[in-house]
Formats: C-alpha cells, sequence, structure tokens
C-alpha cells in the first residue's frame, strides 16, 4: 500500500461516511422537521427536498466512502454541497462557528470530493477492485462540472428566496 492510497481511503471514509450520517440524522430527525426548515428557506417542493437531500447525502457519501463510482458520488456531494453552501451557509459569513454558520465547512467538504473525483479512489476501492477507476481530467469534470451542474439547475429549479422588506 502506498501512501497516496491510505491518505484517498482515510479521506473518502471519513468524508463519506460524516456526509452519509448526516444525511441519516435528516431521516431520524423527521424528514417532515427537515422539509419545514427548507421551506423556511425559499426551497420549493420542500418535502421533496428534504427527502432529495437525504438521499443524495446517504447515496452519494456510501458510494464515496467505499470508491464505488467515485467521481459520480463526489459530483452528488459537490451539487449537494453547493446547495447547502447557496440556499443555507452563504449569508453567514465565511466561519462554520458564525450564528447560523458559515460556508467555511460546506466548500471544504465539496472541495474534498472534488479532489478524490480528480486524483481518483486509489488502490484501496471498489472502483479499483472492479476496473471501473476514472481520474484525471475526465474524474475533474464529473466530479467538478456535473456536480456544480447539478447543484445549480437545483437552485434554478427549487431555490425562491423571500424578498426582503
Amino acid at each position: 500500500m502506498e501512501p497516496l492510497d491510505l491518505g484517498l481511503l482515510v479521506l473518502r471514509v471519513v468524508f463519506g461516511v460524516f456526509l452519509a450520517l448526516h444525511g441519516a440524522n435528516k431521516v431520524r430527525g423527521g424528514l417532515d422537521g427537515v422539509a419545514g426548515w427548507f421551506g423556511s428557506i425559499g426551497m420549493r417542493a420542500p418535502r421533496l427536498q428534504a427527502r432529495a437531500a437525504a438521499g443524495a447525502e446517504i447515496g452519494a457519501g456510501l458510494l464515496f466512502a467505499v470508491g464505488l463510482l467515485t467521481p459520480l458520488a463526489a459530483a452528488g456531494i459537490v451539487g449537494t454541497m453547493t446547495v447547502a453552501t447557496w440556499a443555507a451557509h452563504r449569508m453567514n459569513g465565511f466561519f462554520i462557528f458564525n450564528e447560523g454558520q458559515g460556508w467555511e465547512y460546506t466548500v471544504s467538504i465539496a472541495a474534498a470530493a472534488f479532489a478524490v473525483g480528480t486524483i481518483g479512489p486509489g488502490t484501496i476501492s471498489l472502483d479499483h477492485a472492479l476496473d471501473l477507476t476514472v481520474e484525471g481530467w475526465t474524474g475533474a469534470w464529473i466530479a467538478g462540472g456535473l456536480g456544480l451542474a447539478a447543484g445549480i439547475a437545483q437552485l434554478a429549479l427549487f431555490y425562491r428566496p423571500g424578498r426582503p422588506s
């Protein structure tokens, strides 16, 4: 095992499992409550958005953790974090410890996912075991391009924040 492979494994497992747990917590806490919060920040179809967010966090997180379809999993993470950054965190400043939580952590998660999508999952991954590894510019375009496009599309379709009085 090379140090790069160990480092990629740690990044994938930590960020992937943590994101999956974040999504599972949405389900455990009750999607109706999450939907209510989504509606309060300006998401149209908040019940759909609550389910989509929880599903994306769980699904993309687990795929990322095990290194399966890694660039697509990374795209799911980038897209989800794009929506979270824009809709819930950008107006609260940079630092996560700011009231309302700033955007530092959501962008860090997206950057980690993009980096792994670009570098590849490493040899300790299902992609490597199944000879499905995609890396380099192709991985970057899938993880970053598709992820950003999905996040922007979701915002364009579903984000309608209230207008200031």
